[in-house]
């Protein structure tokens, strides 16, 4: 039995016994709810492994019980909807999603999903657990007056802690470790979601908004029709 648990969120039933039936083949514990508000005491004091979230709910909705989680975890999290609507989506990544799935969908595209992402989380909590000594000997990186801590995932500006989402993180740190290359939109959807990542690369443009809101004078230059890069030299667009 894996020792994963999956918490899984929808007001439709059918969709829940679904779910839980083809995650616990895969050999996942699973539990259920009809609500966001049923889930809560859960998420409050023995919060699982990985949520998967329905957007459209009665009371709460998925992103904000998603806005939620993230204030304090950075559990896997799988949004899924009725609605194919891009902004959906975008909103979805923004709040701290890893994934979204529209109804209807494929159970086994579900469980591979579920598979990448406890694989993908594995393999970074890995890194983080490694002793001391087999650690890069970097331990932060500089540019100007940006810093970043890299043991401790900790971003400086101007010696003031700016605090990041995960993925907010890892392309910030992409930029830093090399300063003036361009990278495509599709390049920093691989390095930050993985290569399994089907969504639009608009959620890029969304992260490099939410940086530019945060460090307002971040040299990050927008190169027209390809992506980003961060500028050690010249103005940023």
């Amino acid at each position: 039995m894996n020792a994963y648990q999956i918490a899984i969120v929808d007001d439709d039933i059918q969709i829940r016994e679904i779910v839980e039936a083809y995650m616990q083949k895969e050999g996942y514990r699973t539990i259920s709810f009809p609500s966001i508000e049923d889930a809560w005491e859960l998420w409050k004091s023995d919060p699982p492994d990985m949520w998967i979230l329905d957007i459209m709910l009665p009371g709460m909705n998925g992103f904000e019980f998603c806005r939620h989680i993230r204030k304090g975890a950075e559990v896997p999290i799988i949004m899924i909807s009725a609605r194919d609507e891009e902004v959906d989506k975008i909103l979805g990544l923004e709040l701290g999603s890893d994934d979204y799935l529209t109804k209807p969908f494929s159970p086994r595209e579900l469980v591979a999903r579920v598979n990448r992402l406890f694989h993908r989380f594995s393999s970074i909590k890995q890194t983080k657990d490694l002793p001391i000594a087999a650690a890069s000997p970097r331990t932060q990186l500089e540019i100007g007056e940006l810093r970043l801590l890299l043991e401790e995932r900790r971003v400086f500006w101007h010696d003031e802690e700016i605090v990041m989402t995960l993925k907010e993180y890892q392309l910030l740190q992409t930029l830093v470790e090399h300063p003036n290359r361009a990278f495509s939109r599709n390049d920093l959807l691989t390095l930050i979601w993985g290569d399994d990542y089907f969504g639009s690369d608009r959620a890029i443009d969304d992260l490099v908004k939410r940086l530019r809101r945060k460090i307002k004078e971040l040299p990050v230059e927008t190169v027209w029709g390809h992506g980003y890069r961060l500028r050690t030299e010249g103005k940023a667009e």
